[in-house]
């Protein structure tokens, strides 16, 4: 129909990335404000705010069970969040540069992400703890991803070329170059 059910207001700065629960009960919005926020779609009310990052919140992501939230920050560090509680339960600290993306796996124990320090961090979940750094890229990893099982994640970098690697083994078992300048996004 086209009609607009809610506008959500609260943020301080510009909102730079959101998504959907699982369940479509929820939105989360990140900013530039520093925070993310959590809104009941059929309210049209801010549900909690989710702040402990220094700089802006540029990715942001649900696991498939939509109890976890994951954002991911300018100040180089990916925080995990309890979305019924709104409380932070770990933060991700390794990466020595912007993060471009984070994402849970499909049964939600493992945790990928990108940084604009040229690579890519595999983490556990549920622990918080580093398992691994997918390195390879010659410059900025922009996006990341799982495959739907799992078993792979597959990079995209400003250096034109994108990588896939086995989530396990944690070796590249493919580079895909050809594209001339920067790939933004991968899936």
């Amino acid at each position: 129909t086209g009609k607009c059910y809610h506008t959500f207001r609260g943020h301080s700065a510009e909102i730079v990335c959101l998504s959907f629960n699982p369940q479509s009960t929820l939105l989360a919005t990140g900013s530039m404000d520093t925070t993310a926020k959590l809104w009941d779609l059929e309210k049209g009310e801010e549900v909690a705010t989710l702040s402990g990052h220094s700089a802006e919140i540029i990715a942001l992501s649900f696991n498939t069970t939509g109890d976890r939230i994951i954002t991911g920050s300018f100040d180089h560090t990916v925080a995990v969040w309890d979305v019924a509680t709104g409380r932070l339960l770990h933060t991700l600290i390794g990466h020595r540069g912007e993060i471009s993306s984070a994402q849970f796996n499909w049964d939600c124990s493992l945790i990928v992400t990108g940084s604009m320090d040229k690579t890519c961090m595999l983490w556990n979940a549920v622990t918080g703890t580093h398992i691994a750094t997918l390195a390879g890229h010659r410059k900025e990893v922009l996006d990341v991803c799982f495959d739907y099982a799992g078993q792979r994640i597959a990079t995209a970098s400003a250096d034109g070329s994108a990588r896939v690697y086995n989530a396990e083994t944690k070796q590249c078992i493919a580079k895909l170059e050809g594209h001339e300048d920067e790939i933004s996004k991968v899936s």
